[in-house]
């Protein structure tokens, strides 16, 4: 190694620790809750049925989440017609067989505050919201944890990571808590790479969707987690989004993926182990500073996940109450949460 090259490997180890110690509040909050505090999000979800068929959700409530298909882990959509139609009965649907209008009736314009700036639209400029808070006129999508069997197999929660958008806009999602709360930025298109988000067991939460341009979208998914078995299960989807009234249903289901290809873990380029520092060399102080940094994320994720412990102590005493057949596992399943 030159001595050119030390700035840069000090630089690049103190960006992840600069990273790992970002993304600790960011993986305890969707433990948070249904801060709104209105009941809205509350449900249980039954063991439902798993079906095939081309379906297009424009207005009511959705959810995405793993299920069990079999024996299967799957990432799938929950369509939840019974909500508005008592008759109905709700679903589970394919990803790839679905797809979520986003009508003119979401169109909004871009406001002119510093803090909505992340959507990257300029202030004026119509934008397409599938919103937080339901729209009767426009579909509600969100995410839960909450099938039986979820519930019954994971070690306390899932890895929503989105890792990819093909579309011709940009595409964010955020959540806001009451009226005059600050954005706060889960997803973002313009990003690469994975961008995971923790989601507890037993969880349902929903998040406003911003599009900046009509037109066809895939967004890529991936929900992961660790059983209590000790096994890891994982399943990547992709999303179906026809955004704007005119834009064609048909042409969104049909839609291949042309977007950014699947991150990769990265391998040294010849294949061989590192080569072994010159006696000498600066890399006596480098190697303390690493160790220094993987000392205090260590310290940092330890808080982290003890807070989202503390967050999800309800739920999981639901959860665990239920299996026992205790009192605690309560009798609606708990409120949903906000992430």
């Amino acid at each position: 190694m030159t001595t050119s090259t030390r700035p840069r490997r000090l630089a690049a180890a103190l960006g992840v620790l600069v990273l790992a110690l970002t993304a600790v509040p960011a993986a305890t909050y969707a433990a948070e809750g249904d801060r709104d505090g209105d009941g809205a999000l509350d449900q249980k979800l039954d063991d439902l049925a798993i079906v095939h068929g081309p379906r297009v959700l424009e207005a009511g409530h959705v959810d995405m989440g793993p299920k069990f298909d079999g024996d299967d882990w799957r990432f799938l959509i929950h369509d939840d017609v019974s909500k508005a139609d008592a008759d109905a009965t709700s679903v589970w649907r394919y990803p790839d067989e679905t797809v979520f209008r986003v009508l003119d009736q979401a169109r909004l314009t871009q406001p002119d505050d510093p803090a909505y700036a992340f959507t990257g639209a300029a202030p004026g400029d119509p934008i397409w919201v599938v919103p937080q808070t339901q729209n009767p006129e426009v579909v509600w999508l969100g995410w839960n944890t909450q099938d039986p069997r979820v519930m019954e197999t994971i070690d306390r929660g899932v890895t929503l990571s989105l890792s990819g958008v093909d579309g011709p806009g940009t595409v964010t999602v955020y959540l806001q808590s009451g009226s005059f709360g600050e954005p706060e930025v889960l997803w973002d298109s313009r990003k690469s790479g994975e961008q995971p988000l923790w989601v507890d067991v037993n969880t349902h939460t929903h998040a406003n969707w911003v599009f900046t341009e009509p037109g066809v979208y895939l967004l890529r998914l991936e929900a992961e987690a660790d059983l209590i078995d000790g096994t890891t299960v994982s399943d990547t989807q992709y999303l179906r989004f026809a955004v704007g009234t005119e834009t064609s249903t048909d042409e969104a289901l049909a839609a291949s993926w042309s977007g950014p290809a699947e991150p990769e873990e990265s391998e040294p380029s010849d294949g061989g182990a590192a080569e072994p520092a010159a006696a000498g060399s600066d890399d006596g102080v480098l190697v303390p500073v690493l160790v220094g940094a993987i000392i205090v994320v260590a310290l940092a994720l330890i808080a982290g996940f003890a807070v989202a412990l503390t967050r999800s102590n309800r739920a999981r005493r639901q959860v665990l109450g239920a299996r026992a057949g205790g009192p605690d596992g309560g009798p609606d399943g708990g409120p949903e949460v906000a992430s």
